[in-house]
């Protein structure tokens, strides 16, 4: 992974939100407020415009600025996580590469910063449902000495495995936990668009 990779993933994502945006937001306005579509994609239409002309000396500037543009101009609770993310992870990596192995543990990081920040842990119907098998697929592939795009493969397949399966679960955490066991049946924003973000990385990295 270079920073042209980077920020090739990262205007992937942006066009995959662009695309996604009103399934997003059918999605969120079964369980929450209706605005994560447009929330999303408003936060990484704002991130390729910060990105461009932006002087990158590594992969975790890319990184970096697109979680701080996301947190500034993202509202609800996607731009914080989202944000943080990818703030997290880029802080852990400073050269002009990134290796699999370098990636899972900058992903890591993320997570970590997700997780304090929303408190929230697999089964609780977030996208942390998506994210924490993303990476444990992406982790173990990386420890096996697989490609960056056979990692990312792997991770976008299970990151859409675990969208799949918040469906059943009662929402425990953020706005969708409110209505307790109405929540159950519908498939969870966050972890959609988690989904969304890892496809993103794996059709980058494989062509």
């Amino acid at each position: 992974m270079d920073i042209h990779l980077t920020r090739a993933w990262v205007q992937a994502i942006a066009a995959a939100m662009d695309q996604h945006k009103d399934h997003l937001t059918q999605l969120d306005s079964a369980i929450g407020d209706a605005d994560h579509g447009v929330n999303m994609q408003r936060g990484f239409t704002a991130v390729v415009a910060a990105l461009d002309g932006y002087e990158a000396v590594g992969v975790g500037d890319v990184l970096v600025k697109t979680g701080t543009t996301l947190i500034s101009k993202v509202g609800g609770a996607a731009g914080p996580l989202y944000g943080t993310f990818f703030r997290n992870a880029g802080k852990q990596l400073s050269g002009p590469t990134a290796d699999a192995e370098q990636l899972s543990a900058a992903f890591d990081a993320g997570l970590a910063g997700v997780q304090k920040l929303g408190a929230a842990v697999p089964g609780d119907k977030t996208m942390v449902d998506a994210l924490v098998p993303a990476l444990d697929a992406f982790g173990a592939a990386a420890r096996a000495g697989e490609s960056d795009a056979a990692a990312a493969e792997k991770a976008a397949a299970a990151a859409e495995t675990g969208m799949q399966d918040t469906t059943p679960l009662q929402a425990r955490k953020g706005r969708a936990s409110y209505l307790g066991a109405r929540s159950i049946g519908h498939q969870d924003p966050g972890a959609t668009s988690t989904a969304l973000v890892f496809r993103a990385l794996a059709e980058v990295l494989q062509s």
